[in-house]
C-alpha cells in the first residue's frame, strides 16, 4: 500500500524545527498485525520530479511483485513531495517520524535535500536507506551504522567517468556542475581519476536554466572535451543548449549516469547519438534479475526505467532481506544493521557488497549512446572500475 500525503506545508519559522529527540522513535507504533510504515521523501516536482516519480515506482513495483511486502513482511510506503528544498524536506521527515512513528526512511534525490533529513533521522534514532544522494562526509567522518546507501558514493559516480575520460585519450577537459554538495563531489570525484588537464572548471547554479555564459566559457577554452553533472532536468536544458551552440559535433562529452539516463536520452534524441558515459548498472544487463525488473517495470508504468529506478528497486530489495532477518522489527537498528550488512538479496546490477561504510562496493561500466532498431539507446559497452567503493571509507568509525 502507498499513500500520498499532499498537505499544505508550512513556512518561515517552522523551517527551523528541532530534530526529534531519540526516545521519540523508541517503539514504532505498529498496531497488532499492522503493516510496517516506511516513509519516502522524494522530489515530485520541478526539475527533478522524474526521478523522484521513478524511485517511488520502482519501490512500490518491489513491494508489488512481493504481494504488499518486503522480505515476507507487509509494508506500508508513505509517499510525501520534498519540492527540492531541504526545509520542505526536514518538516515532512519530522511529520513522519513524531505523528507517524515512522523509524525507516528513504527515497531522497538530492544531497541538499538529504543533509537537512538525513542528520534529524540518524539523531532521533532512525534508519535511513538510501535510494540516491550520498554525499561524501556521510560515507567519511560523519557515517552512520543507520545510514546505507544502495546507489553509490556521490564521488565514485564521478570517478568512474575520469577513468573512462582517460581510458578515451582525452588529454584536456572542460568540467561543470551545480554549486551543491553532490556537485562539489561530482568533480572531486572526477579529478581524482582522471589523469589529464583541467581546462576549466566551473560550479553553475542548481537553478539555473540559461548556459550561454557557460558555452562561450567552453568555447573559449578549446578543450578535447566536457564533462558535465546536471541532473534531471537541468541535464535536458544543458544538453539541449550544448547541442544549440554547435558545441557536440566537435566536442564530445564524457559523462556519468545522472547526466544521460534514459529519461534525458528521449528528451535529447539522436544528437547524444556517441556520447560516452559510466553507469552500475543499464537496462541491457543481460543477469535475470535486471531483466525481470525491467520487463516489469515497463509492463506496469510503459517506460523505460532509469537507473534511478533501478536503485530504488534495489532498495526495496536490500531492506527486504534486512526485515526478514529481524522478523519485520526495526526498533533494534543493530539487529537491523546485521540483517541488513551482508546484502542477501538478488541485486538488478550483479555483483554488489556493502563496504566497511555501508556504502557499495560494485563494478562500473562504459555505455556509449548508439542507435538501436532505428532509435538512440544506451548500449552497456566495457568494465571501467571491478570492485570499486569509495574514497571515504577509511574515514568511517563505528
Amino acid at each position: 500500500m502507498t499513500v500520498h500525503r499532499r498537505g499544505l506545508l508550512a513556512s518561515g519559522a517552522a523551517l527551523g524545527l528541532a530534530p526529534l529527540a531519540a526516545s521519540s522513535l523508541a517503539r514504532p507504533a505498529l498496531a497488532q498485525g499492522a503493516p510496517l510504515k516506511i516513509g519516502m521523501i522524494t522530489t515530485l516536482s520541478g526539475a527533478g520530479s522524474y526521478i523522484g516519480a521513478d524511485i517511488r515506482d520502482a519501490f512500490q513495483l518491489a513491494m508489488d511483485m512481493e504481494g504488499g511486502k518486503l522480505g515476507g513482511v507487509p509494508v506500508q510506503l508513505m509517499v510525501e513531495d520534498d519540492g527540492l528544498r531541504p526545509g520542505q524536506g526536514k518538516q515532512v521527515a519530522e511529520r513522519f517520524m513524531k505523528n507517524e512513528r515512522i523509524k525507516l526512511l528513504t527515497g531522497i534525490v538530492f544531497s541538499n535535500v538529504l543533509g537537512a533529513v538525513a542528520p534529524d533521522v540518524l539523531d532521533a534514532g532512525g534508519i535511513y536507506v538510501s535510494p540516491n544522494a550520498s554525499p561524501s562526509n556521510l560515507a567519511g567522518k560523519e557515517c552512520s551504522k543507520n545510514f546505507w546507501s544502495i546507489a553509490w558514493q556521490n564521488d565514485s559516480l564521478h570517478e568512474s567517468a575520469g577513468q573512462l575520460a582517460t581510458n578515451l585519450g582525452q588529454k584536456r577537459m572542460f568540467i561543470l556542475a551545480p554549486n551543491y554538495q553532490a556537485g562539489r563531489d561530482a568533480l572531486t570525484g572526477f579529478k581524482r581519476l582522471y589523469k589529464g588537464t583541467i581546462a576549466g572548471e566551473v560550479y553553475t547554479r542548481l537553478d539555473q536554466t540559461d548556459y550561454a555564459a557557460e558555452m562561450a566559457q567552453i568555447r573559449a577554452a578549446a578543450p578535447d572535451g566536457v564533462y558535465q553533472f546536471h541532473p534531471g532536468g537541468l541535464g535536458i536544458a544543458f544538453l539541449r543548449q550544448y547541442i544549440q551552440a554547435g558545441l557536440m559535433a566537435n566536442l564530445p562529452m564524457t559523462l556519468a549516469a545522472p547526466s544521460m539516463d534514459a529519461t534525458t536520452l528521449a528528451a535529447v534524441g539522436e544528437a547524444a547519438v556517441g556520447v560516452n558515459l559510466t553507469s552500475h548498472w543499464n537496462s541491457d544487463f543481460p543477469n535475470e534479475p535486471s531483466k525481470r525488473f525491467v520487463a516489469a517495470f515497463q509492463q506496469k508504468f510503459n517506460r523505460l526505467p532509469t537507473f534511478y529506478a533501478q536503485q530504488s528497486f534495489d532498495a526495496a530489495l536490500a531492506i527486504g532481506a534486512a526485515l526478514k532477518g529481524t522478523g519485520g522489527k526495526v526498533d533494534d537498528t543493530e539487529a537491523f544493521y546485521r540483517a541488513m550488512k551482508p546484502a542477501n538479496f538478488e541485486s538488478t546490477r550483479g555483483k554488489f557488497s556493502f563496504g566497511p561504510n555501508n556504502h557499495p562496493v560494485q563494478d562500473w561500466w562504459a555505455l556509449k549512446v548508439e542507435n538501436v532498431a532505428g532509435k538512440p539507446a544506451l548500449v552497456t559497452k566495457d568494465r571501467v572500475l571491478t570492485d570499486h567503493g569509495d574514497a571515504y571509507s577509511a574515514q568511517c568509525r563505528f
